[in-house]
Order: structure tokens, then sequence, then C-alpha cells
């Protein structure tokens, strides 16, 4: 049986929010998408757990109804802000950034550019620094362009047994956490900022990560409400950030080191991606992108180069397979940058 959007709509107009008016009436489903029986939505809600309970109706009417795969996912939109209190407390002063629990540091990987390999970068770090012994978890917050799921070759919906906790999925020692597994591949995500930063705080907060000693969060290109949103809500040990040579994309790293300065977050490093390319038929050496851009940048600021990844074929290829180079091939040239740059953050007690 096949589904329809309308067949949908009113079996969640069956079910009642907390405030007595159903679902859909009250606003609070969004980004319903309805494809071969799956059906996924969103439910922007104040707070989560008054919601739950319909949430968990929800999902049994629907799976009733005929539905073979139903994926809620909650987010909390932003509330106004309370008038000011006058009375002079020691308790009123905000709280800051908040440690994960069982999550001893979270590293972000950052970028002022898209296209840069970001993602890339922190696909084969996170691989590489379980190969070295660390337990790593990896969180995918490039909301509109996540691409982790291909990279790591993980498919599959993430569980929650008790409709609280999120079960992430693993792969190459990796614990890994992505909205690209809550949509299809070629589902766009279509949220504004508030819807953004509540997702981001669910992943953050609501996944069973166990016990990590380093968290790697792959972030969206840019100096948006995800970054302010991670700096200002959790504890970041340090970011790394990524460039091409190229004077476009050190124009955009420049202004992301100063976001992260502006938000007191300690900068670990610069890696430069694409740095060279070598031709597999006659050797000879190209700089596609221009030369030492990075390094010259990161010389500049005072902070560590961390690695000259080359622009190769191979890893390229290994990302798209679901097997990044340091996995595929971790003997190989490579493969060598990564790894190096892993065990840097471990000797500098950074991972």
């Amino acid at each position: 049986m096949t589904l329809s959007r309308e067949e949908v709509l009113a079996c969640l107009k069956t079910v009642k929010a907390p405030s007595g008016v159903d679902l859909v009436e009250a606003g609070l489903v969004r980004a319903l998408n309805v494809d071969d029986g799956a059906v996924r939505f969103v439910m922007e809600v104040d707070a989560p757990e008054p919601y739950m309970a319909a949430k968990t109706e929800a999902e049994q009417k629907l799976a009733e109804l005929g539905a073979k795969e139903v994926s809620v996912v909650m987010t909390a939109h932003s509330k106004p802000t309370p008038p000011p209190d006058l009375k002079p407390s020691r308790q009123a002063e905000p709280a800051g950034p908040q440690k994960i629990p069982s999550v001893d540091r979270i590293i972000a990987v950052a970028s002022g550019k898209g296209g840069v390999g970001k993602s890339t970068v922190s696909a084969n770090l996170a691989c590489a620094l379980a190969a070295e012994g660390r337990k790593v978890g990896l969180l995918d917050a490039d909301v509109y362009g996540p691409s982790q799921p291909r990279m790591l070759g993980v498919s599959g919906r993430p569980q929650s047994p008790d409709g609280k906790l999120i079960l992430p999925l693993r792969n190459y020692g990796v614990t890994m956490m992505s909205i690209g597994l809550m949509t299809n591949e070629d589902q766009a995500v279509v949220w504004r900022g508030p819807m953004l930063m509540g997702a981001l705080q669910q992943m953050l907060n609501q996944v069973q990560w166990g016990a990590l000693d380093v968290l790697i969060v792959d972030l969206p290109p840019g100096t948006g409400d995800v970054q302010m949103t991670l700096a200002q809500k959790a504890h970041l040990d340090g970011a790394v950030i990524v460039s091409t040579p190229q004077d476009v994309a050190l124009l955009d790293a420049r202004k992301g080191i100063d976001m992260f300065n502006q938000m007191g977050t300690p900068i670990i490093g610069m890696i430069e991606n694409m740095s060279t390319h070598i031709c597999s038929q006659c050797g000879h050496e190209e700089h596609v992108f221009g030369h030492g851009g990075v390094a010259s940048e990161a010389e500049k600021l005072g902070l560590p180069l961390l690695a000259e990844i080359p622009l190769h074929l191979d890893i390229r290829l290994a990302a798209d397979g679901g097997a990044p180079i340091v996995v595929s091939k971790p003997d190989s040239t490579q493969a060598q940058g990564f790894r190096n740059v892993a065990k840097d953050l471990i000797k500098a007690g950074h991972a």
C-alpha cells in the first residue's frame, strides 16, 4: 500500500498536542516527506519532553496506517526572551558552554569556504585517530550537505528504543551521527536557523555517544548559526581550519579563524588540502591551487601547519567508495598526512 501525503496529514490530525490541538493545526509538523511508504517529518517544539507521548502516538498510528518506516525528529525553536530580572542574584548568570557527558574532548573541523575538502579531512582524521587506539566519535554537523554517511560507508536509520536517546551508527571504529541518516540521500534539508540549532543540540546531547576520547565535529562552511551554537553550547577544546592554498579560500579561512577567536575557541592549527598534484603518468608536480598559501598564513597568525595533503585521485575514490584513504590504503603516501596529524594531536593532548 502506497501512502499519500493527504492520508498521512489526516492521520496526524488525530494526534493531540499537549495543548489539546492536533499536531497539524498546532503547526508542529514540518518538512513532511512521504516516499514509497516511508514517512519522515520534523516536530518543532518548545521542549521535547512534553511532546514525547504525542510523538510515540504519531509513530504508532502511522505504522498502523501502513507506513513501512516512520522517522520523527524533534527540534526546539527559540523562545521569546523574557524581561530582564533586575533583582541581583548570583544564580541569574547564564550558563556557559557545557561538556557532553562521557566525551573527553571536542574538536571542530572548519573551513571558511565550501569545497576545500573539510569533510574528507574530518572522516580521515576520525579514522586515523581510531586506528591509533582512540575512542572516536564523528558528528556530521554540515546539515545542508551531510556527506559523512557516504564517506564512512554507513547506511540505515538510527534507532531510539526509549524515545529519548538516539543510538548512533558505527564503522571503522568511529561512532557517527549525521542528519543525513534521517533523510533521503537526494532530499534537501530546508530548515531555518532555530531548527538547525535545535537539531544540533539534539545530536550533541541526545545521542548515546558512549565513552569517547574525542568527538570530531564536521562543521558546515562559513560562520553561521551552527558554528555559533556549537561554540556557545558545547565546550570546544579546539578547532582545525582546512583551506586550499588559493587566495579566495584563505580569505574566507581568515574569517573563520576570527569567528573562533571571538567565541573564545582555541585554534589547534591549519591543514592545507589539495596542496599539490603529482601526475600519475609522468611524475610532474603541479600546484593547481597555488603553493604555500596556508603555510604562509599559519606562520603569519602564529598557528601550526598540521599537514599539507595532496590533491590525489585515490583520496577522492576512497571517500566516494565509503572507505577513507587511511582505511582503504593505510600505508599509502596519501594516507600518511592524515595519520601524522592524528599522532600529533594525540601527542599534544588534543585527542
